[in-house]
């Protein structure tokens, strides 16, 4: 049985406070409020709470591990100005997994798909507008 400790319920209430981050902002945003918790201890809460569908690990080009709340199958959007990563509101294509699997005979366990350019923010910076 899983268990509930305040270290990782200080986890999931730093996730819901930051969009899409990887481990060092956690852990960051954690020790200003908590100094006593430990990397290794947010480290560890991140992967039991991965590891039990609660969180999302997120592998982006980039090559960071971020996380993500959100636990159902969708896209990301990352801005190539700001970094910022966002969700795509897009269907997710379930079937690709299968015809992948099919045409090339791969064992698809899920796929990912990352969409590049300017966010909404920065294009309006770019265009001199605040």
């Amino acid at each position: 049985m899983e268990r509930n400790t305040v270290q990782r319920q200080i986890v999931l209430q730093t996730l819901n406070s930051l969009a899409h981050p990887y481990m060092d902002e956690i852990y960051d945003e954690i020790h200003i409020g908590h100094p006593s918790i430990s990397k290794t201890t947010v480290y560890r809460n991140l992967r039991q709470l991965s590891e039990g569908g609660k969180i999302r690990q997120l592998f982006m080009p980039d090559g960071l591990r971020r996380y993500d709340r959100r636990t159902d199958s969708h896209y990301h959007f990352k801005c190539e100005y700001c970094g910022g990563i966002f969700d795509v509101d897009l269907e997710y294509l379930a079937g690709m997994d299968g015809a992948v699997q099919k045409r090339q005979g791969f064992k698809v366990v899920e796929h990912s798909i990352v969409f590049w350019g300017l966010c909404t923010r920065c294009m309006d910076r770019e265009a001199g507008l605040h």
